[in-house]
């Protein structure tokens, strides 16, 4: 399966130590679930959460969560749970396992020997946080890492206490992370996902960040409440103006080239190759949205 075949609108932080949770994410319209180790878990937690998590995933393997992703974030290798994070995620039926505190290409091939010496399934692909300022001077390099490597998942909250910068409306203390990574991204046809927005009573706020990051070029964005999804679902896939446009790009070009023609006029504007397949991304996109809202009707 393509990396990017499936969307990724809403990604939706989960506490593995919170089983309601884990259950209450069955029935929630998101496109993929973060079953997180590390940061939303209390140390006396960690064990707990690690057995909860794997169950809940292996249980998707049987269709509970519908097709939803299932991604599981891991604590960091240098952690007292790390190394048994990950020999219990890599059998244990995830879609992806996700690697906080990323540094470099090294960080990933580490994990990656270690999940595989544990079993790691062969569909099992693995993403990595870009949290640091070492991960992102460093995002080409990790992009382009390992084929095991899926998608990389912003983590803005670290990176601006790392820098010692402010949270910003426009975001400005991390504009040229944010750019820098997904630049990487796109180089290696990696799904990319920004990150979260802190303040719950902020729609306004929230939908705007989403519209930048929609501009910014990423598939979508990391969430720590469900109040969030509809913003997070509705700003990320095209809208039905946007539908139609890609659609008579799609039947006038396709006339075009019939006629021996590579370029062409719709609605007053030219049409050339790299808009017909924009336009096929958007449809395709549309078509994968629909196919996950019927599975989870």
């Amino acid at each position: 399966m393509s990396k990017l075949s499936h969307p990724y609108r809403s990604v939706l932080y989960m506490p593995g130590s919170n089983a309601r949770a884990l259950e209450k994410a069955k029935t929630l319209p998101v496109d993929a679930l973060i079953f997180d180790l590390e940061d939303s878990v209390a140390p006396d937690q960690k064990a707990l959460a690690r057995e909860q998590v794997c169950a809940a995933a292996q249980a998707a393997t049987q269709g509970v969560y519908g097709k939803r992703q299932i991604i599981v974030r891991s604590n960091a290798l240098d952690t007292d749970w790390g190394e048994a994070d990950l020999k219990a995620i890599a059998s244990c039926g995830a879609n992806a396992v996700l690697l906080p505190k990323v540094d470099r290409a090294s960080d990933i091939h580490t994990a990656q020997a270690l999940l595989e010496s544990a079993g790691l399934l062969p569909d099992t692909t693995i993403w990595a946080m870009m949290e640091t300022p070492l991960s992102i001077l460093h995002a080409e390099e990790i992009a382009a890492s390992s084929p095991r490597l899926a998608g990389l998942v912003m983590g803005t909250s670290d990176l601006v206490k790392d820098i010692q910068g402010q949270h910003t409306r426009d975001r400005l203390p991390v504009i040229s992370s944010l750019n820098l990574c997904v630049l990487a991204a796109r180089a290696y046809r990696l799904v990319i996902v920004d990150g979260v927005y802190l303040d719950l009573n902020d729609a306004d706020g929230f939908e705007a960040s989403c519209q930048q990051g929609l501009e910014l070029g990423f598939d979508g964005k990391t969430l720590i409440h469900p109040k969030q999804l509809e913003a997070a679902n509705t700003v990320f896939a095209p809208t039905t103006a946007q539908l139609e446009f890609a659609q008579r790009i799609i039947a006038a070009h396709a006339e075009a080239e019939a006629k021996g023609k590579g370029v062409v006029l719709v609605d007053g504007k030219l049409i050339e190759n790299l808009h017909v397949q924009d336009a096929h991304r958007l449809v395709a996109l549309s078509s994968a949205i629909d196919a996950l809202a019927d599975s989870s009707a």
